[in-house]
């Protein structure tokens, strides 16, 4: 029998793409013009303690949520047609999207008309994420369990990769497991109950409007600063994760002409570093 004439069933069908490992930000970078966008270009970020996650609501050419886990130093991404459901019984559809940098992880904007991706983008949820198996062998086998500890998503999820002869590995599932914090849609619906950024409070609606009339960016890049300048600097080795003080519980605050008082205020304990004349400023779980 000639090859012409050969069973079609009996060809290898195309092998799914799947990359165990974080692609990295060449795609990213690749797909932007960082003198017009204002999305992050860099991707560098002091690992925290734990990893997070965050779900961005994105009114691009099509209203979807862009889920974000942070795997191998970047954050893998899916954009989720119709966004995240609380019900077991609903399957959305999460394509596989190109990693993105951890400094994209508190990004919130408006991306100019002709970008990539072009539209407003809220925060929409974060938090942090637990993987129920080693992430790269979940990744392999094409279904990732994993929960989430966020201020719109908690519990146990899942991501299912749809297989097939043509699929590219980039379509997935993400369904919810049945736990405490499942509901059926009849109960309402989160992300119409929710439409608000954690962030800013507002709706990529809202976003949008602020942006009318906004100027186009432009890059501004610090200038250096000579450390020897600085009254009381010496140069030292900069710690990776430095870890600054943390308030202690006490049954009297202390008093006498060494202390000032004042009532705390909601907000973030900063880590000042400089390196290589450049300042920048963490958080103390290493947000940017």
């Amino acid at each position: 029998m000639s090859a012409k004439s050969a069973n079609p069933k009996s060809r290898p069908r195309a092998s799914s793409r799947r990359t165990t490992k974080a692609e990295g930000l060449g795609t990213y970078r690749a797909k932007r013009d960082f003198s017009k966008t204002p999305e992050p270009a860099a991707g560098d970020l002091i690992a925290g303690t734990s990893l997070r996650f965050v779900v961005h609501k994105h009114d691009a050419s099509r209203l979807h949520y862009d889920l974000r886990l942070e795997v191998d130093g970047v954050l893998r991404s899916w954009a989720v047609t119709r966004g995240p459901s609380l019900d077991p019984k609903v399957k959305r559809l999460a394509v596989r999207v190109e990693d993105h940098p951890l400094t994209y992880f508190d990004f919130e904007d408006v991306i100019p008309k002709g970008q990539y991706g072009a539209g407003p983008m809220i925060v929409w949820d974060h938090g942090a994420w637990v993987p129920m198996d080693d992430i790269h062998k979940q990744y392999e086998r094409g279904q990732i369990k994993f929960r989430l500890s966020g201020k719109k998503l908690s519990g146990g999820w899942t991501l299912v990769q749809l297989k097939g002869r043509d699929e590219d590995g980039k379509n997935w599932l993400l369904i919810k497991e049945r736990d405490v914090f499942a509901r059926p849609e009849t109960e309402g619906i989160v992300t119409d109950e929710e439409p608000r950024s954690l962030i800013s409070g507002l709706t990529v609606e809202e976003l949008a409007a602020t942006a009318v009339s906004a100027p186009a960016r432009t890059p501004v890049r610090a200038k250096k600063i000579a450390v020897e300048k600085l009254k009381g600097a010496h140069k030292a080795p900069v710690a990776k994760t430095p870890k600054p003080m943390l308030a202690t519980s006490v049954d009297r605050a202390p008093d006498g002409d060494s202390w000032l008082h004042e009532i705390k205020f909601d907000g973030y304990r900063t880590i000042c570093r400089m390196a290589d004349g450049e300042l920048r400023m963490f958080t103390r779980n290493g947000h940017d």
